[in-house]
């Protein structure tokens, strides 16, 4: 990576997912690539988490307006399925900052998940292992929704995808 494009990495860091706000999208892995090639020209490839993510537009508006305001003025950015995204792609700080939202991070996975792994999520409140999965349904596409039997409090985990 290039000094402009660890510049542009730094800038992104600091654009945060428009539905969980407490993670950047380079650490929730979507960040897939980045090429600048000279001065004031940036490319941004984005893979989303899911295909029918409803954020994709509003990330593509953050990260353009993020580094217009760099001071980059050749911007491309764009939703690429040319890179699958996983969970895996989540970094520490990242899992961290979701937990700090509520949510429950996904384990780290070898490929393969089957349904079981959605129902022994730890209770992002009281680190609990004495969780129910609810409905692998939640809100969105990438989480599912689960009840802590020892705090009693219903909480959203992000599901592990490979």
């Amino acid at each position: 990576m290039n000094p402009r494009e660890q510049q542009i990495k730094s800038v992104l860091e600091l654009v945060n997912d428009p539905e969980i706000p407490t993670i950047s999208i380079v650490d929730l892995g979507i960040v897939t690539k980045i090429i600048s090639e000279k001065e004031n020209q940036a490319y941004v490839q984005l893979t989303p988490t899911f295909s029918g993510c409803p954020a994709l537009k509003i990330m593509e508006n953050l990260v353009s307006a993020a580094l217009l305001n760099a001071g980059f003025n050749e911007i491309k950015v764009e939703t690429s399925f040319e890179t699958q995204w996983n969970s895996n792609l989540i970094s520490e700080k990242g899992l961290i900052a979701l937990k700090k939202h509520g949510l429950a991070p996904p384990p780290k996975h070898d490929g393969y998940i089957e349904l079981d792994v959605l129902s022994d999520m730890p209770c992002p409140l009281c680190n609990s292992r004495n969780t129910t999965l609810q409905t692998p349904f939640g809100p969105t596409l990438c989480r599912s929704i689960h009840y802590c039997n020892n705090c009693s409090n219903a909480f959203e985990a992000f599901k592990p995808v490979s």
